[in-house]
């Protein structure tokens, strides 16, 4: 305590010398007493530490000047921040050669009057003389120019621009205020309860030769669309149900120049709808009922006939199970596990135009146009986010009535390019032993494109 107050007074004392005040004493005013302090004129020896009264409690409210050439008493109020903070020169000023008077405040006041903000302006006024005089009668002391110091250090804040994809660094200022809203001015935030996804692209590929190209060939346009709408109930506002819905449609069209009756031919046309309503049991865990269809919408043929192939609901299926569904999703939402487990699943498949196809070839019997199925089914979904540009999407559906099994395998590796174009590889194995058997790939069914083209997207999530 006794240093601090030594300090203190020395620091006043260097002050007052610098402006060449003549002070005879100074009074350090305490919360309980008022310490007289004789000072030594500057040019003598320094305070001798023996002056200095020790105090158990010590606190500085003023400290009184007592200036030879003014007929008042200054009151200077000690504030570090200001008295006490690093010289900077910032340009000359003209100041009288003596402090002038202010007078005590009260140490409460309820006027509400503008003598505050007098005796405001007499402070600062005696602060900046005193730190002036001081630079000017040492300029040793004074290490800082306004003009020569170092610009301040800069902020920078990530800005995301949605319409490019990027993150830009735009220079933050210094004096940014943050402005608090109030109780008054909170705008009520409306949650949506359906969250929506689109993904739609165009993928094509072409190939152009020549009449007389030497190894011969046909000219051939491919044309592939891929459209997917996810509608998923919001599970930030309904913790304990899931109900995720997916419409996903397909068509892959491609030139045919040796088909003399239409010129085209239909390579995908898929129609999927997939339907999952559940109610929290534990953890990750779900009861769950799940709903599967899917179909061909458009008529396709066989090459230079008008023999059918496929037409709507031609095949057709449906699948419908009663189980439990375990879903976990990562922290950061880069992947997500989907397992669905229907020990009590209902299957029926569908031939409506039995008379121009054989029904056989998509597992319904002879002279048939449906088919029923008792069994257990099974899908597993998972979709990782491997970087910013590479994804993958993973399904397995697998349906049994203890008798036959139809399974279905499918991967899709999205590499994206930029915001609208990208590359996509898909592969598609199928297992149906209740199908007729082909002599070479037997039960076994492959699917693989590789395309390239345009794609957009849109999410609520």
């Amino acid at each position: 305590m006794l240093k601090k107050i030594r300090s203190t007074i020395l620091a006043l004392a260097a002050i007052c010398s610098a402006n060449a005040l003549a002070v005879d004493s100074v009074k350090v005013e305490t919360d309980q007493v008022a310490v007289p302090i004789a000072l030594i004129n500057s040019e003598t020896s320094p305070l001798d530490s023996t002056q200095v009264c020790f105090l158990d409690t010590f606190k500085i409210k003023t400290v009184v000047l007592a200036d030879r050439f003014t007929t008042n008493l200054d009151h200077i109020k000690i504030e570090p921040s200001m008295l006490f903070m690093p010289l900077i020169f910032e340009q000359y000023e003209d100041f009288p050669d003596t402090i002038a008077a202010a007078p005590k405040a009260p140490l409460y006041q309820f006027d509400a009057g503008d003598q505050w903000l007098t005796d405001a302006i007499a402070y600062n006024s005696c602060v900046r003389r005193l730190r002036f005089k001081t630079m000017l009668n040492n300029p040793e002391l004074n290490h800082y120019n306004l003009d020569i110091l170092p610009e301040p250090p800069k902020q920078y804040e990530i800005v995301a621009d949605p319409s490019d994809r990027k993150l830009e660094l735009e220079k933050k200022p210094l004096d940014q205020k943050l402005e608090l809203a109030t109780d008054d001015a909170e705008t009520p935030v409306k949650v949506r309860n359906w969250l929506h996804t689109f993904n739609g692209s165009i993928h094509f590929s072409q190939a152009y030769l020549s009449d007389n190209w030497y190894q011969g060939g046909n000219n051939n346009l491919n044309i592939l669309g891929n459209f997917v709408w996810d509608i998923n109930l919001n599970q930030n506002k309904y913790k304990n149900l899931m109900f995720d819905n997916t419409i996903q449609y397909k068509i892959g069209l491609q030139s045919a120049p040796q088909d003399s009756l239409r010129g085209y031919s239909i390579s995908e046309d898929l129609l999927q709808i997939n339907s999952k309503f559940g109610y929290k049991a534990f953890k990750h865990w779900y009861y769950s009922t799940t709903l599967l269809f899917k179909t061909q919408l458009l008529n396709n043929y066989a090459a230079n006939s008008n023999d059918l192939k496929a037409s709507f609901l031609t095949p057709g299926e449906l699948n419908l199970g009663l189980g439990m569904t375990y879903n976990a999703k990562s922290k950061i939402g880069y992947a997500n596990f989907d397992l669905s487990l229907s020990p009590l699943s209902y299957n029926l498949k569908i031939c409506r135009e039995n008379t121009r196809v054989n029904p056989t070839s998509m597992g319904v019997d002879e002279g048939k146009k449906t088919k029923h199925k008792f069994g257990s089914s099974v899908e597993a979904r998972f979709q990782w986010k491997i970087t910013p540009q590479i994804s993958w999407n993973s399904r397995l559906y697998a349906f049994t009535d203890y008798d036959k099994v139809q399974g279905d395998w499918e991967h899709t590796f999205n590499f994206s390019i930029n915001k609208y174009l990208s590359t996509q590889f898909y592969m598609h194995l199928r297992y149906d032993n209740g199908a007729a058997k082909h002599e070479d790939w037997k039960y076994w069914q492959f699917k693989e494109i590789l395309s390239f083209g345009l794609t957009y997207r849109f999410s609520m999530q």
